[in-house]
């Protein structure tokens, strides 16, 4: 099975290579790895994308909470959250296509970032589903080269019914008189 796992980590020297010692180390799979900064410039995030049971997964977790410049261990697997990866997609021009692959390029929501005689440079986001179709429709045009991110991901924010808005703003008009 599939896990993503968000890690905090400190903007150290070293750190994402500890964490890729541990997981070669280890012999867990890494599908696939992200790390940029966060919010906070002295911190970052790294998600990382494995596979293997859940005894796998609680080993992993607990593996990356005992490194030093760990500050704090997700798994998205079963959260609500948003995943996201870019691809540069990089696809042949023959006579004719060019038409039928910005038709393809606007299905997916693509951005042609790059045109020459012989080729056209499409880039692609969205989750990891919508990447693998892109390529496997773009395939047959010939595909030059191919980059891909890795998944970004984060928790979605916490959803409340406006008629939950409604009674917290009760409950708390209802607390600031009784402390009056």
């Amino acid at each position: 099975m599939k896990h993503t796992i968000s890690v905090l980590v400190e903007n150290h020297f070293g750190a994402f290579d500890r964490i890729a010692t541990m997981f070669s180390g280890k012999g867990f799979n890494l599908t696939s790895i992200s790390i940029g900064e966060t919010e906070i410039p002295d911190i970052s995030r790294m998600t990382v994308v494995t596979e293997g049971d859940n005894q796998i997964l609680d080993q992993i977790v607990k593996q990356l909470d005992r490194l030093i410049d760990t500050i704090k261990v997700i798994d998205l697997t079963s959260a609500y959250h948003v995943e996201r990866e870019l691809a540069l997609i990089k696809v042949s021009l023959q006579k004719g296509s060019m038409e039928q692959i910005k038709n393809i390029n606007d299905i997916f929501r693509g951005n042609i970032v790059d045109i020459t005689n012989n080729s056209m440079t499409i880039e692609i986001t969205g989750p990891p589903d919508k990447i693998d179709a892109t390529v496997n429709v773009l395939m047959p045009f010939g595909i030059m080269e191919l980059a891909r991110s890795g998944i970004v991901a984060l928790t979605r924010g916490e959803q409340v019914k406006k008629n939950n808005k409604e009674k917290i703003k009760k409950n708390n008009k209802e607390k600031s008189q009784l402390t009056n």
